[in-house]
């Protein structure tokens, strides 16, 4: 029997058109093959479009849930794919970004990736932290007042990040270890 260190935890996964497939789809099935339920969570009903390396179409994806209309209450921990225009997007979307600064503000885990920190800087959720991300998303990490650095997976206080797809198997290793672990601070 297969070790489920997630049963009964619920992951909401915040994507929109333009996600980069393999980091939606991996992070994806390895919360779900260690227990936990997922809900893909857009800023409109319907589907997404997910993108591979931001030039090829994917798949589509269904979304099972409004960003405006989720709470942070329903979710034990959070998953933000990159690709670069799915977080550009949700980043300009206010109830994308309120999500994201509420679920943070509840020390509940979050797993990260790639540029996926766009939505955490305008969420004013990177100050004091410690993470990593692709190349071009670190100046904004550090005007936000966080501290990058460069290694294949990061954990600061249940924040789990990792730069690019090539880090996804100690990326998900990381957000399975850290969301098993649940809440890691009260605010």
């Amino acid at each position: 029997m297969t070790e489920q260190p997630l049963k009964g935890r619920r992951v909401a996964i915040l994507a929109t058109d333009g996600v980069e497939q393999v980091e939606l789809v991996r992070p994806r099935a390895a919360v779900e093959d260690a227990g936990a339920g997922t809900a893909l969570l857009s800023l409109a009903p319907g589907s997404i479009q997910a993108m591979n390396h931001d030039v090829e179409k994917g798949d589509v994806f269904a979304v099972e849930g409004t960003v405006a209309e989720a709470s942070p209450d329903d979710f034990d921990a959070l998953i933000l794919p990159g690709g670069t225009t799915n977080p550009d997007k949700l980043r300009q979307d206010p109830a994308a970004v309120r999500f994201v600064k509420n679920f943070a503000a509840t020390g509940k885990p979050i797993g990260v990736i790639c540029h996926g920190p766009w939505t955490l800087v305008e969420a004013d959720a990177v100050r004091g932290r410690t993470l990593t991300s692709y190349p071009s998303v670190r100046t904004d990490i550090r005007n936000a007042g966080g501290t990058v650095v460069d290694q294949e997976v990061v954990v600061d206080n249940g924040l789990v990040s990792s730069r690019n797809p090539d880090d996804l198997p100690a990326f998900c290793a990381a957000i399975v270890e850290e969301f098993a672990e649940g809440r890691h601070f009260a605010t």
